[in-house]
């Protein structure tokens, strides 16, 4: 399997995105923080790929400001 970086949600994309800035309403930066980390976790787990998740480290990571 290989990383998908097409846009793959369809018409829900932009409820989806609405979703998760609605579940991090409210919530203090640590909590956030947190629950981006259990987030990423659960959608680790569910791809289950170490070379699909390692390709997008590497790509998240590349999009940073330098």
């Amino acid at each position: 399997m290989s990383l998908n970086i097409d846009f793959n949600m369809g018409a829900d994309g932009d409820d989806l995105f609405n979703g998760l800035l609605a579940a991090h309403e409210g919530l203090s930066p640590s909590q956030s923080e947190q629950m981006n980390a259990a987030l990423i976790l659960l959608l680790m787990n569910h791809i289950g790929d170490a070379a699909v998740i390692r390709d997008a480290f590497d790509r998240a990571r590349s999009t940073l400001d330098r």
